[in-house]
């Protein structure tokens, strides 16, 4: 036996999670490497802590949370909108903007197979998720003279494909060289007792890190560099699933070098008190956001003198940084939350085991926790109608349906 095998052999025994190599000799040789390869990358201090974290309610402590402050876009004054668009403008046509695509998931949710930057939205045109954003790209190619550049994060399920399906459209008629691809991280998940889980390949199984990866990944895979190399100063960091998503803006670049913040965010006003989304507001006097799972009914609820909710500013995971701020976001790690989910293993005796209830934890980290390690950030509040348009869902709210309609709408107007 290897030494590479006796020293994973002793982390797994150390760890309590032996189990791991229960179907070891039946694995191909490749398969053998990759899994002693998993065991010693895996961090299982972290993963132990992590798990013991379940055991534990989402407490604020003595947290300070309060409304943020935020400029309807809508109701910029004349002189500042012709000001912040002048700046932003500048950036953009200098090449100093560039926009990051996170499109690490699988359209599982919408009954799709392959990555969801893939998915067929269903118009006349039945233009792919992916090639509805190019074209913002390629509008802002006329409006501003020059090709932004894009990275895309894929992860390690999708990136073959994201990559393929890209060459195959010939990039939707978008300079591929200002076109890069990185991976997004991994963790593993583990089952209500803390163990790890094998997958169907007789593998660890791990899943994507959440979009708070990002920074990390961008960090790993030198797309933090060839920023840096190429000049940029900031860049627009969004979801894939925004069908609408307005990710070259100069008056929000504009607004935020004026104002002299490291970020910013898009908000739109929370459909209702229930909406599942996370909202912007102040932790300890630092910018943060609250998930839905994390709010109580009470803040939910409460309106202000105007008859407003409070925490009514939805954040739409439509977020610009300075590259500087992303750079040292990158430098540590953000917290990781728990998920419980869903996910099919094998079972001791071999067997592959398809849940029918949650199972396992997911432990992810979501980049809007980057938020409190800056002193500020500018919130602009943007119409559902012209910029929030997701993809989530197979039916019902945020659904393919829903967001056709309203590019459709948006298109129409």
């Amino acid at each position: 036996m290897n030494d590479e095998f006796l020293k994973a052999k002793g982390i797994l025994e150390k760890y309590n999670q032996e189990h791991i190599l229960n179907f070891y000799d039946k694995l191909s040789e490749e398969k053998q490497n990759k899994l002693i390869n998993q065991i010693l990358n895996i961090d299982f201090e972290q993963i132990g802590s992590l798990y013991e974290n379940t055991k534990h309610e989402v407490e604020f402590g003595n947290s300070k949370i309060e409304p943020i402050n935020y400029l309807e876009k809508d109701k910029i004054s004349n002189e500042d909108f012709k000001k912040f668009n002048t700046i932003g403008t500048d950036i953009i046509k200098n090449d100093k903007f560039a926009v990051v695509t996170m499109a690490g998931g699988q359209g599982t949710r919408l009954g799709h197979k392959g990555p969801k930057g893939t998915y067929d939205l269903g118009l006349d045109s039945h233009k792919s998720i992916f090639e509805i954003l190019c074209d913002t790209l390629k509008k802002a190619k006329e409006d501003y003279g020059t090709y932004v550049q894009w990275y895309i994060m894929t992860s390690e399920e999708n990136n073959r494909q994201t990559v393929e399906f890209f060459e195959e459209n010939n990039y939707f008629g978008y300079d591929k060289n200002k076109v890069m691809f990185f991976k997004q991280g991994q963790l593993p998940m583990c089952d209500t007792k803390g163990k790890l889980m094998i997958d169907e390949n007789g593998l660890i199984k791990e899943a994507a890190d959440g979009h708070g990866g990002v920074f990390e990944s961008m960090r790993k895979d030198a797309v933090i560099d060839d920023m840096k190399q190429k000049g940029i100063e900031w860049a627009f960091i969004g979801g894939v699933d925004n069908v609408l998503a307005n990710m070259v803006d100069s008056v929000l670049i504009g607004m935020s070098i004026a104002n002299n913040v490291p970020a910013a965010g898009k908000s739109v006003v929370k459909a209702g008190p229930k909406e599942r989304v996370g909202v912007f507001c102040k932790r300890n006097g630092k910018p943060s956001v609250i998930e839905y799972t994390e709010i109580t009914n009470e803040m939910a609820e409460a309106k202000n003198e105007n008859g407003e909710l409070i925490y009514g500013e939805s954040h739409i995971l439509c977020n610009l940084f300075s590259v500087k701020a992303i750079d040292e976001i990158s430098k540590n790690k953000l917290p990781y939350h728990s998920a419980f989910k869903k996910a099919k293993y094998i079972n001791e005796k071999g067997e592959l085991v398809v849940p029918e209830k949650p199972n396992a934890y997911k432990f992810e980290a979501f980049l809007f926790d980057a938020f409190e390690s800056l002193n500020d950030m500018a919130i602009m509040r943007v119409k559902r109608e012209e910029e929030f348009a997701p993809v989530k869902n197979a039916e019902g709210v945020d659904s393919p349906e829903t967001a056709r309609e309203l590019y459709k709408n948006f298109h129409k107007n």
